[in-house]
């Protein structure tokens, strides 16, 4: 959404986080609002993009928050009433970035998990302590903290031969997946050696067997 709104106007998303900017006029060293008939070209514009804003989040809605919202006045109401509906009060966020920065803090790659999925939970996480304010630096590292005693010597070979504060996370990614890839191949190749090493003493067998 926050997105959308700074694509059709940015203006739009300051009106919506700061709130309107109404016209104002000073008489005697006395602010007060101005008069319909006094404003200019800026001031009906300013009002415009509270409406805009308005109109933007209407259509952006379901009907029940759409009920919860239709009697704001101005755009910023309308978000923050919607921003404690889904996200809840500050109480609320900060449970929820507790809980998030537990999950983050002692994140493990599964047993049997591939680096792709690894990586989708590890930025499900990330994206989520973003969207509440808490953001965390060097995740490079912590993405390699977080891999199996087999990768060790991948772990080892990386950190040896790359600064990681310029390797970004997509690089990173990259490179444990092509190492993923050719472990897989190790594996397979050494399960068809079993495999026909296993077929090679059977055959033998069943020779001794007949003679």
């Amino acid at each position: 959404m926050t997105i959308f709104l700074q694509s059709l106007d940015y203006q739009l998303w300051h009106i919506i986080v700061n709130g309107p900017r109404f016209p104002m006029r000073t008489v005697e060293g006395v602010e007060s609002m101005k008069p319909e008939n006094e404003y200019n070209d800026n001031d009906f514009r300013m009002l415009q993009l509270n409406s805009k804003a308005k109109h933007v989040l209407f259509y952006a809605v379901g009907p029940n928050e759409f009920n919860r919202i239709s009697s704001c006045d101005t755009a910023k109401e309308m978000w923050d009433l919607l921003e404690v509906t889904y996200e809840g009060t500050n109480q609320v966020k900060e449970s929820k970035i507790s809980m998030l920065v537990h999950e983050y803090e002692f994140f493990l790659m599964h047993d049997n998990e591939s680096i792709s999925d690894m990586f989708t939970r590890f930025t499900t996480i990330i994206n989520s302590l973003k969207n509440l304010g808490k953001s965390y630096s060097n995740q490079e590292r912590k993405i390699l903290r977080c891999l199996p005693k087999s990768w060790t010597p991948k772990v080892t070979a990386i950190e040896e031969a790359k600064d990681l504060s310029t390797f970004s996370l997509e690089q990173l990614l990259g490179s444990l997946m092509t190492h993923e890839t050719t472990m897989k191949n190790h594996e397979n190749v050494e399960v068809k050696k079993k495999k026909s090493i296993a077929l090679k003493a059977s055959k033998e067998e069943s020779e001794s067997d007949e003679e």
